[in-house]
């Protein structure tokens, strides 16, 4: 797309300074077109947006009797000419749809008119777009910044959330340097992808090494980190060199390091001090060269606080910290990774790939608890049972169709728009989990993972009864056939 612009815009937005804050419409999500990105359109200095159907995508912002016009034209063929439009009025932003043939909608329910409050999930024909009311858009961004235009230096670190993106923006400066960093965030949220790219920015010459942590027997740690030599202990038949050693000159990357057992702890702060290590057996250390890159889903400081993780450890870990965002928090940004997750499953045929619409409202109401991993593992069963034809609501998983049928039930039970939309939020609200929930959400998707969907072997590993596992299972929307591929 090559947006086409008005000057004065600009000069306005650089008198302001270095961001300017702005309520952002973005278009999320094209049904027809799923390799078409996502795309963001700061707000600043515009009257008025109106949305329609054009041969293809334009972005033109015009002066008309005064007012200052946006004009969206997206190639989708259930929208009409002139479709909707958003009018600022007294710092509010009110939709108005343009009497279109197949009507516009907020939040699933059909509007003729609404006044929007950020989050707002506007649909008009087949193609969805997020509403937000204040976002900082930096000075040097064009005030309309689509993802396919992305210039990012590595795979996973494109991105329209200014928040994140600044984010990535201090990840790739740091690269270079040789300081720790922990990657915060949920489970299926990215933070391998990110720290591979951290090792890749970093120029560094050795290899990038991967540590769960959790999957390291308490027995075998020292050994399995640290190496050890023959002899050492009963099976130790050769001397082996150990994860931090064969990461030596590259990136040794420790996931979920909240589940670090106890016993490695002081011996692994010593290779952080001494940038040696000493293996099982041996006496004399050996120099590394190691640059530590950590994941976690855990509050740390709080692991810390219940003696649980040493601080000492932790200060040595935690030079830079990255928080990477859910996805129900990323969820303008649904078109642009379906359009990366489509490209990657099979990059020809995804590109004619197309939605129905349910199945792309049941794309952009549901919650992804399990954040992309489990967006990429629903794109893919919903392809293949798509075969040649659309993919409709019917080949997404149940989670997902339950969350469509509620936000159904939800939109449609209340008489009003307004009504209805707060039902809709409210509804959400009540599904979240807390944060002691999440984490054991987690371990349980983690336990599913290494026993491939088995519940009787889950049972066997957590010590629970197999009804009990499977009523965690249901509670927290989890399919185990899914792992089970």
């Amino acid at each position: 797309m090559s947006p086409s612009t008005i000057t004065h815009v600009d000069k306005e937005r650089a008198r302001r300074g270095k961001a300017t804050t702005t309520a952002a419409l973005y278009m999320a999500l094209d049904c027809e077109h799923l390799h078409a990105s996502s795309s963001r359109h700061a707000l600043t200095a515009v009257d008025e947006v109106v949305i329609g159907r054009t041969d293809r995508r334009t972005v033109n912002r015009t002066i008309e009797r005064g007012a200052r016009r946006l004009a969206l034209g997206i190639p989708n063929r259930w929208l009409s000419s002139t479709h909707l439009a958003l009018t600022r009025v007294l710092g509010r932003w009110l939709l108005e749809d343009a009497r279109s043939k197949n009507g516009t909608f907020v939040n699933g329910v059909r509007v003729s008119r609404a006044e929007l409050a950020d989050g707002d999930i506007i649909e008009a024909g087949h193609v969805f777009f997020i509403f937000r009311a204040s976002v900082p858009v930096p000075e040097e961004e064009s005030i309309d910044v689509d993802a396919s235009d992305s210039t990012a230096p590595h795979l996973g670190m494109t991105t329209l959330v200014p928040r994140l993106a600044e984010s990535f923006s201090q990840l790739t400066r740091i690269a270079p340097s040789d300081v720790s960093v922990i990657v915060h965030g949920e489970s299926g949220t990215g933070k391998e992808l990110a720290a591979r790219a951290l090792h890749h920015l970093s120029g560094q010459p050795g290899p990038f090494i991967a540590v769960n942590c959790g999957a390291l027997p308490a027995s075998l740690v020292e050994s399995e980190l640290f190496g050890h030599k023959k002899g050492a202990f009963s099976g130790a038949t050769e001397d082996r060199p150990g994860l931090v050693r064969a990461a030596h000159r590259g990136t040794l990357f420790l996931d979920e390091i909240g589940d670090l057992p106890a016993v490695a702890q002081p011996a692994f702060l010593r290779v952080l001090q001494e940038h040696e290590v000493t293996p099982v057996g041996g006496t004399q250390p050996v120099r590394v060269d190691v640059r530590v890159v950590c994941a976690t889903h855990r509050d740390l400081d709080a692991l810390v606080g219940a003696g649980k993780f040493r601080a000492d450890l932790l200060a040595r870990l935690g030079g830079f910290r990255l928080e990477l965002l859910p996805l129900r928090s990323r969820r303008e940004e649904i078109g642009m990774i379906v359009a990366d997750l489509l490209a990657r499953l099979q990059p020809e045929p995804a590109r004619h790939m197309r939605l129905t619409l349910e199945a792309g409202r049941a794309l952009m109401h549901y919650d992804w608890p399990l954040n992309v991993r489990e967006l990429e593992k629903s794109l893919g069963a919903a392809r293949a049972l798509a075969g040649d034809g659309d993919v409709e609501a019917e080949h997404l998983p149940a989670p997902v169709l339950r969350a469509l049928a509620a936000h159904a039930q939800a939109s449609l039970a209340p008489k009003s728009s307004k009504t209805a939309a707060l039902a809709l939020k409210r509804a959400r609200r009540e599904r979240s989990l807390t944060a002691t929930e999440e984490q054991h959400r987690d371990e349980l998707f983690a336990q599913l993972s290494e026993h491939a969907g088995n519940i009787s072997a889950v049972a066997r590993a957590l010590g629970k009864a197999r009804i009990q596992i499977q009523r965690w299972v249901k509670r927290y929307g989890l399919d185990p056939e899914s792992f089970r591929a």
